[in-house]
């Protein structure tokens, strides 16, 4: 597995040893239709008081989202997408943390790589005609998640043979994209796609497959899990009630292998691991 992850002027360590702490990737929304914080953080300075927020209580990479992926929803036409993002880019480059952009426009990962992000993040594994063209030839980190389907019908009726088996081929085949377009390996990392096209089911495969993942690949595994559906189904809870069960999910993806936890809750979240990492590493 590769040592570090490179993310523009940022690199992580994160060979999966037990005495590293993973990397806490804190979520900021600039988008009106959010499944859990949706309008919150769209004017410039409440985005940035939540960075600065999520900053001060241990995240090391912020990731900026200007397109909800819910299920069902519908795509943002890219000007608008454009003039969520960039402000809150540009404005957050002044603070030292890695900065992460959630598209999957090839024209706003070019965009944003000249304001200097740091990691693309894409939900849709960089299919996209000119993705890999967009960022081959940047030296930022990149995020290559599983999706089935659409966000707009991706619940719909989601099917697996074999889910982790499945997953593990698709990564497999983007990273052999990615790398044959030019893509050093120490750039990247794989998101198996907690709720994008999985039931309940689905997803808890994957979470207690997170290791072999890991293993299979040989790339750092990120677990987004914060607040989604798969923990409301557990603990009954309103996605505004879901603290505790996304801690605990965050907890189980470090313990079965994860080493970047994706996380609304970030103060909650760094605390929890800290004690975790206390009690199974001294």
């Amino acid at each position: 597995m590769n040592k570090t992850l490179q993310c523009g002027q940022f690199s992580f360590a994160l060979d999966g040893a037990a005495s590293l702490e993973p990397v806490v990737m804190g979520i900021l929304n600039i988008t009106p239709d959010s499944f859990s914080d949706g309008g919150r953080y769209q004017g410039l300075e409440f985005a940035l008081t939540h960075a600065e927020a999520m900053i001060r209580d241990g995240a090391t990479m912020i990731d900026i989202g200007g397109e909800s992926t819910r299920p069902g929803s519908p795509g943002v036409p890219l000007d608008e997408e454009l003039r969520r993002v960039m402000p809150t880019l540009y404005a957050l480059r002044t603070l030292d943390v890695a900065l992460s952009v959630d598209t999957t426009k090839p024209e706003v990962m070019r965009e944003a790589l000249i304001a200097g992000a740091d990691m693309i993040n894409d939900v849709n594994g960089f299919r996209t005609p000119g993705a890999l063209e967009a960022v081959q030839d940047s030296d930022c980190g990149l995020c290559v998640m599983h999706m089935q389907a659409t966000p707009a019908t991706m619940q719909q009726a989601p099917r697996y043979d074999d889910v982790v088996g499945d997953v593990i081929a698709f990564l497999n085949a983007r990273i052999d994209a990615m790398t044959a377009a030019g893509i050093e390996r120490s750039r990247i990392c794989v998101d198996p796609g907690f709720g994008f096209g999985k039931t309940v089911e689905h997803n808890y495969a994957l979470l207690r497959g997170l290791g072999r993942i890991r293993d299979e690949l040989g790339l750092p595994v990120l677990a987004g899990m914060s607040r989604k559906s798969m923990i409301g189904a557990v603990t009954g809870r309103p996605v505004e009630q879901r603290t505790a069960g996304s801690v605990g999910a965050a907890l189980a993806a470090v313990a079965q292998g994860a080493r970047i936890v994706r996380v609304h809750d970030v103060a909650e979240t760094v605390d929890a691991l800290k004690v975790w990492h206390a009690a199974m590493h001294p």
